[in-house]
């Protein structure tokens, strides 16, 4: 059995034939197909049927072909050429057309490649085979030109209109991408601007916020959350502190030790982020639209992901694992994790940064705090992961440096 390139070469012919214009007819009828740009492959084992149908072809228009009467080699000159329809005999010596039917079929890394039975055999059996294997369509020897030219002109017009649509479906792919990154960007601005105006207030440059962000989506990595939910903590941690917007200015910047009282005061910003992020209640939003046409616009917009987790992580950073934090004095995994993570992240900036009431402590210091609130102030897990990633917070603090 002759199965190498050469082989295929040697019984093989890949031709553009050059045909007159005049012997080209005009397509009255039917699909409009690039018939100078088709490839059309015939394999048969017979040269004579070969010279009929690739005849019959050139008369319509047709100019590309694939040639061979060597069935050993249709694999190869198919993955080669890539044809755009395959006119396959039946009955081969060596390989027959079931066979090849059926290889050509099992490779789908390759792409659809119609294939057309040329075959004297007018049993059902030997056709229901054929179908089942994945034959496209069937012609009759003797070749009647006025079945072959229908048939081959229609599965190629239905390769052109798919083509045409996977073409169009990747564009339109393409373009839904592009529009959702800008979206996504727009989004993140607005989140991140949201953030920045609560850290303003206690005159914090604003890249406590995004610190905080990034080391949150760190310890998410670690704990192994899949990546999109690891991308929508980190956005939510850098809004923790928004609810500071509601905190007075005397309680916010001052130097010395809060009050029993001012703490009191100042533990009220988890609920102010809770209600500056939640959805308005029935009640508010019937106020809202009776205030201005703005206010109704505003309402259209549904429920984001984002702000919802974000306002989870607003109410509960501050929430203790052995459940003496607040607002609400959750416990262990009644706390969301987001804010069992973003506990920690907040807790490692503040410990490390400096601020008006106090310096920052040497890394070492900051690390070993973390570690030993751990079990009483931070999810035990939390702090594990945020452990073995310590060079990489180490990172985020020289990246983000305050100015």
């Amino acid at each position: 059995m002759v199965t190498s390139e050469s082989a295929a070469v040697m019984n093989s012919d890949v031709t553009q034939a050059a045909v007159p214009k005049s012997e080209m007819p005009v397509e009255a009828h039917g699909p409009t197909v690039d018939q100078s740009s088709a490839k059309i492959m015939i394999v048969d084992d017979e040269p004579t049927n070969i010279k009929v149908v690739r005849r019959l072809l050139e008369i319509e228009g047709y100019r590309n072909f694939v040639t061979t009467t060597d069935s050993s080699a249709t694999m190869y000159l198919i993955a080669d050429q890539r044809p755009d329809l395959v006119l396959l005999d039946l009955m081969m010596p060596m390989v027959s057309g079931l066979d090849i039917l059926a290889n050509v079929r099992a490779d789908t890394s390759k792409p659809f490649t119609p294939i057309i039975i040329l075959t004297a055999a007018t049993d059902r059996e030997t056709r229901l085979q054929a179908l089942e294997q994945g034959a496209t369509d069937f012609i009759t020897k003797p070749v009647d030109p006025s079945d072959l030219i229908p048939r081959v002109r229609n599965v190629l017009a239905m390769m052109q209109y798919q083509r045409r649509l996977k073409d169009y479906a990747a564009g339109l792919e393409a373009a839904v991408q592009l529009r959702t990154a800008e979206v996504e960007a727009s989004r993140e601005d607005v989140l991140h601007c949201l953030a920045r105006a609560a850290e303003y207030r206690d005159h914090d440059t604003g890249q406590h916020v995004l610190r905080v962000g990034r080391y949150a989506r760190i310890i998410s990595e670690e704990l192994g959350l899949p990546a999109n939910l690891v991308r929508s903590i980190e956005q939510s941690a850098r809004l923790h502190d928004v609810g500071k917007i509601g905190v007075p200015d005397d309680i916010l910047l001052k130097a010395g030790e809060l009050t029993d009282d001012e703490f009191s005061r100042m533990k009220r910003h988890s609920g102010f982020g809770k209600q500056i992020l939640q959805q308005f209640s029935a009640e508010e939003q019937d106020r809202m639209r009776r205030h201005t046409e703005v206010g109704a616009q505003i309402l259209k917009v549904g429920t984001s992901p984002i702000l919802e987790m974000a306002t989870r992580v607003a109410l509960t950073h501050h929430e203790w694992w052995d459940g003496t934090g607040y607002p609400l004095g959750l416990q262990g995994e009644d706390i969301p994790l987001e804010g069992r993570i973003t506990a920690v992240a907040d807790a490692f900036d503040a410990l490390s940064s400096e601020r008006c009431y106090k310096d920052a402590y040497p890394l070492d210091k900051c690390f070993e705090i973390i570690e030993g609130e751990s079990g009483t102030h931070f999810d035990p897990k939390v702090v594990a992961a945020f452990l073995k990633r310590r060079p990489d917070m180490i990172a985020v603090q020289i990246d983000y440096a305050d100015a």
